[in-house]
């Protein structure tokens, strides 16, 4: 049963008393569904302001109803799916949560690919409108797409080399980052975000890998002491998709559908990654007042990451071609978007 709560306050005129027949304007309340906690800065920074600009755009006919930490139910890589089939009406979700089913945005999660969030978000929304508004999304209506700051490795113990994470139990952020851990020697552990901190208290795994920004929601910092960052390019991103029911979006009148289309697309994906990116510098800060070991490799240093990872740029463009897409295409495409964004 589909989400969607459609509030008619038109009335039969003889029922209320209200002189002929007077019908107020129809007013939609709408289900927003996602993964992480009610204080991460992804829920107060980004969505609650964006519920805040789409009722006040509307003058109130359209209210969202936040639902954080998946309390209507399912699992975080049954998102997308809740969205497609209008479970709920609107979902946050990481693309990587169901890995190879969105090829395209893989492009921008291969290590060491991405510089700076809002290039690469702006990027991103682009080649979504290019090859996958009409293809792998074609199911939902996609409202904004964007990718978090520099990942970072928070570990057990220290990470100053590769070699470091022989033997070592990771939750990996992304197909490519278990992809990384592997060439290492680590093992990758692939489990949502929402389960990283039972994991690291349980000793189930010896780290993960998050951006800093997360890290306040699931209490990483206290529960490891030591994090390894890098200068430059990152060490990876996650995607991120921010859908809607198609036929919740499709029900809205034509100046309700411009509510939403003035407050979604390329400006909203850039100020979504470029938000959860500043994000990032107060979650560090909790970990140094902590005392914990921040490992910072320079972009001269991480040459000898580079070289490790090497293998998965050409692993990822076959990959590519046995589904029918030119990978490589996608690369030189992706960091032409990024060389050329102006802020």
């Amino acid at each position: 049963m589909r989400s969607l709560t459609i509030l008619r306050t038109a009335v039969a005129a003889a029922g209320l008393g209200i002189a002929g027949g007077a019908v107020a304007a129809q007013e939609y309340t709408f289900t927003l569904h996602h993964f992480l906690g009610a204080t991460a800065p992804a829920h107060t920074r980004m969505l609650e302001p964006w519920a805040e600009r789409v009722a006040e755009a509307s003058d109130g006919r359209v209210q969202i109803e936040i639902y954080p930490s998946m309390t209507l139910g399912g699992r975080p890589p049954e998102l997308i799916n809740q969205a497609r089939d209008g479970v709920v009406d609107i979902v946050w979700t990481v693309n990587g949560y169901t890995p190879g089913r969105f090829p395209h945005t893989e492009v921008f999660e291969l290590p060491f690919m991405v510089t700076e969030a809002g290039a690469a978000s702006s990027a991103l929304w682009q080649m979504y409108e290019q090859h996958m508004a009409d293809t792998i999304f074609q199911d939902v209506h996609m409202l904004a797409m964007w990718v978090h700051g520099s990942g970072v490795f928070h570990t057990s113990r220290p990470v100053t080399a590769p070699g470091d994470l022989q033997g070592m139990k990771i939750r990996g952020g992304s197909r490519a980052v278990n992809d990384l851990l592997g060439l290492t020697g680590a093992e990758a552990i692939g489990m949502p975000v929402t389960a990283v901190a039972e994991s690291l208290s349980r000793g189930v795994i010896d780290g993960t890998t998050i951006p800093w920004e997360v890290t306040s929601a699931v209490r990483v910092a206290e529960l490891v002491d030591n994090h390894t960052e890098f200068e430059g390019a990152s060490l990876y991103t996650l995607t991120f998709s921010f859908a809607m029911n198609r036929d919740a979006y499709d029900a809205l009148p034509p100046d309700l559908k411009a509510v939403i289309d003035r407050n979604s697309g390329h400006d909203f994906s850039v100020f979504a990654g470029q938000t959860q990116e500043a994000a990032d510098d107060p979650a560090r800060q909790f970990a140094v007042e902590r005392g914990n070991t921040i490992i910072t490799i320079s972009a001269d240093a991480a040459t000898e990451w580079a070289a490790v990872v090497e293998p998965i740029y050409a692993s990822w463009v076959a990959d590519m071609e046995r589904q029918g897409i030119d990978g490589q295409a996608l690369l030189d495409q992706a960091r032409a978007l990024m060389a050329g964004y102006d802020d």
